[in-house]
């Protein structure tokens, strides 16, 4: 029998609120910023973001929002700029609240990475059920019998896409938010679409996450050296310094998380004292951005999962929600109970600046172009420094083997091998 004193839906309910601090709705407060000639990001309150690449013959956008509502706000702003026709949405990873809404740009082509598509037919069902538990506001007029929006296209690890006179670069640069990944690049540009893999002012949400490997991937981002880059939600990072700073941001959240889950594990605490610990690690320095509260918890699972030596994330369902709830004493943070929660929430007055308007006076001050220091602190550091000098990443064949054709379309999965690595790299440049 449960023990807490107001029911599910109630604590659910304050969970939300809590973390919609600014009182706003998803959708609103919608930006269009330029990145560089032809590429856009898209941000608005309570929402993943959405890239757009504009070329002389077609346009490419990067994730999809999460339903067909908030798509069309995208799409209304692709339509001011231009009236060629969307040749490719491509998702970054497998969550719904980047993917549902991807058919309103009416693409010719959905694409993503493989292991993305594997990971929507396993469990991109429950997700979908999870997330909308979970932010219902967020999914406010999808029809309840909506299902998977997947990929028509997938690559192995990486393809080149020609817009008319501009290369995009789509590349799985390894496991880090999601095991599928997917970065885009515009090498003309020097603008990245990061997706989840990189956070600006809000936390990562890690509960489907390889922990251990994350790094290495914002590593290979680096490398890059991108003087834009559009964050998985929030703001984007313009210039070479605002940029390393959402990086290493990201990376700070993601080995602190890690670190201190695997001592838990080592000191052999369970759950709900890893919980505590984890969260007076992280509480200082990150316990202001936007989701630390609503994400912490699964987060905290997927990380003391991972330290006890399991690879794959287990798949999140309704029943495992509760169990962790339970397990945790509420999903309010443990700092407040359920009952807690929904107190504060209803006495909570909203903050009068939205979230996206709170970052503007830090992209200001992060907008300088100064010369980041490489952060190399894994076994790919010193390739890694070599492509820093020579202008891009040092990947590896198996990270990056070729993937595709000589019309820069998407080849087969088992085609994937026939290219160098040299021309690879080349030709992500």
């Amino acid at each position: 029998m449960r023990s807490q004193t107001v029911s599910r839906q109630e604590s659910e309910t304050a969970m939300v609120e809590i973390n919609n601090k600014s009182g706003t709705v998803p959708g609103e407060n919608g930006r269009f910023e330029e990145l560089g000639r032809g590429c856009y990001a898209y941000s608005a309150d309570g929402c993943s973001n959405t890239g757009v690449i504009i070329g002389e013959k077609a346009v490419l956008v990067v994730d999809g929002q999460a339903t067909p509502q908030l798509a069309e706000k995208v799409l209304q702003k692709i339509r001011d700029l231009t009236d060629k026709p969307v040749k490719q949405v491509v998702l970054t990873h497998f969550h719904s609240d980047s993917c549902l809404g991807a058919l309103a740009f009416e693409p010719g082509e959905i694409v993503a990475s493989d292991l993305t598509r594997r990971m929507m037919d396993t469990r991109g069902s429950e997700e979908i059920r999870v997330s909308r538990q979970r932010m219902p506001a967020l999914f406010e007029g999808l029809p309840e019998n909506a299902g998977i929006v997947g990929p028509t296209m997938t690559i192995a690890s990486s393809m080149t896409i020609d817009l008319g006179g501009l290369d995009v670069r789509l590349m799985h640069l390894g496991r880090g938010h999601t095991m599928g990944d997917l970065v885009v690049w515009v090498p003309a540009r020097g603008v990245l679409f990061a997706g989840d893999l990189v956070q600006k002012s809000a936390v990562p949400f890690c509960g489907d996450a390889h922990l251990a490997d994350w790094p290495r991937a914002l590593d290979r981002i680096s490398a890059f050296r991108p003087t834009s880059l559009m964050p998985g939600r929030g703001r984007p990072a313009i210039g070479a310094s605002a940029v390393a700073k959402a990086i290493e941001t990201t990376r700070d959240f993601v080995t602190t998380l890690h670190d201190a889950a695997a001592a838990c594990v080592v000191q052999s605490l369970g759950l709900k004292d890893t919980f505590l610990a984890v969260k007076d690690a992280l509480e200082p320095r990150f316990g202001s951005m936007t989701g630390f509260e609503f994400n912490l918890p699964l987060s905290l699972a997927r990380a003391y999962d991972e330290a006890l030596g399991l690879d794959q994330p287990q798949v999140w369902t309704r029943e495992r929600l509760a169990d962790l709830e339970d397990a945790l004493g509420g999903f309010s943070s443990i700092a407040l109970s359920a009952g807690d929660a929904a107190e504060t929430a209803a006495d909570t007055e909203p903050e009068p600046v939205s979230d996206l308007e709170a970052e503007d006076a830090a992209n200001e001050a992060d907008a300088g172009d100064g010369k980041r220091e490489l952060v190399a602190d894994s076994d790919f550091a010193a390739s890694l420094e070599q492509a820093d000098e020579e202008g891009g990443p040092d990947l590896s064949a198996q990270d990056i083997a070729g993937a595709e054709d000589e019309d820069g379309e998407a080849a087969q999965p088992e085609d994937t091998a026939g290219e160098d690595t040299e021309k690879v790299l080349e030709n992500a440049r």
